[in-house]
């Protein structure tokens, strides 16, 4: 897989840059950064849904229905990089910053063992921030910015302070492996088991020509290499059945959760009041708990992933990267603490509080 650069739709692609890790696995990342030479600030997401599937087709109901229901989604961008849950580079390499998406271990076009959030995950999470935080093209500060698995992994990579880290949004993602995640009061949730089956098995690298087709590229999502079935079942742990043999709270959930007192850089945690089985606990428990002296909360509605995309959504996050990653002294400032969009029969009114839980509360 030799590395392919490219100008297009007013940007600089790298296609499927190699990341090399300690154990000699080599990950694969996109890059979109401003054609003009410089140093920018970084947006990196480090996941499991492989970079080459297009959101159009690995998730066309949930396309075309924030599409049509939001048209401020699609406006400004030609919508060819659009992928599930991480930002659209035409909305932001314009203001001058470069993303990365780079595909997790055993996933997409990299190759390895799959283990979601254990700690060998979070360290090559680790080592793709300090990766982009020393290339030519990076002014040194990284962000982290993501919906889900990308939102659950800031909170445990944050966790190990790397240097170059200057800034994260977690949105809409838990955080504690056994109480967001796979035990609720004590009972085995089976989300994990069902999400592994539909939306990474089916993106596994190796899959390679019974796989997707990357529509940018031409190249398989999955990785040039196509394994049989009992290849690709050696190249990833049995998800369900390791959550399953963990029914207490033992070491292997402690390893897969944040630790809040070692959670320190900036963050603005954006919660959803819906998903109560997954996400919400999480983004408040993170605000609540971390140690970071600069942090925010958020909190919006609708489906899980719609906001992120909406200017409303964009606007907030470019405001606070702005403000962390650019350094610039802008109106972020002015921002509450907490800010809240509640519910009423046709929507939400916006409101701004101080602190979470709620002072005032009876």
């Amino acid at each position: 897989m030799g590395k392919k650069s490219e100008l297009r739709d007013g940007m600089r692609i790298d296609w499927d840059v190699p990341i090399t890790l300690d154990d000699g696995v080599v990950l694969r990342a996109d890059i979109y950064r401003p054609p003009h030479e410089g140093k920018y600030p970084v947006i990196l997401t480090y996941g499991p849904y492989a970079k080459g599937l297009a959101f159009q087709k690995g998730y066309p109901d949930q396309w075309q229905r924030m599409a049509a229901q939001h048209p401020d989604v699609t406006e400004g961008s030609t919508n060819k990089y659009q992928n599930w849950e991480v930002v659209d580079p035409e909305k932001w390499v314009p203001d001058g910053y470069v993303c990365v998406r780079v595909d997790s271990r055993g996933t997409g076009r990299s190759s390895g063992y799959i283990d979601h959030f254990s700690p060998r995950e979070t360290w090559d999470f680790f080592i793709c921030i300090e990766w982009a935080g020393i290339q030519p093209w990076s002014n040194g500060k990284v962000g982290l910015l993501g919906i889900s698995y990308y939102a659950i992994n800031q909170w445990h990579v944050a966790s190990l302070q790397p240097p170059h880290l200057a800034a994260m949004i977690p949105w809409e993602g838990a955080a504690d492996w056994y109480r967001d995640m796979t035990y609720h009061g004590g009972i085995l949730c089976t989300f994990w088991a069902n999400w592994y089956k539909k939306q990474v098995m089916t993106v596994q690298y190796g899959l390679g020509k019974r796989g997707s087709i990357n529509p940018n590229t031409g190249e398989l999502a999955s990785g040039p290499e196509t394994l049989s079935d009992e290849e690709l079942a050696k190249n990833r742990t049995d998800f369900g059945g390791a959550i399953k043999a963990h029914p207490m709270d033992d070491q292997y959930h402690i390893d897969r959760s944040p630790i809040w007192s070692k959670i320190t850089v900036p963050l603005f945690s954006s919660a959803n009041w819906g998903g109560q089985g997954l996400h919400p606990r999480g983004n408040f428990e993170g605000f609540v708990r971390s140690a970071s002296k600069q942090k925010w909360l958020e909190v919006h509605g609708i489906e899980h992933w719609t906001e992120f995309y909406t200017r409303y959504g964009v606007t907030l996050q470019k405001r606070f990267f702005d403000r962390f990653l650019k350094g610039l002294d802008n109106d972020w400032k002015k921002q509450p603490k907490v800010q809240l969009q509640v519910r009423k029969i046709d929507g939400f009114i916006q409101r701004g509080e101080k602190e979470w839980p709620l002072a005032r509360t009876r």
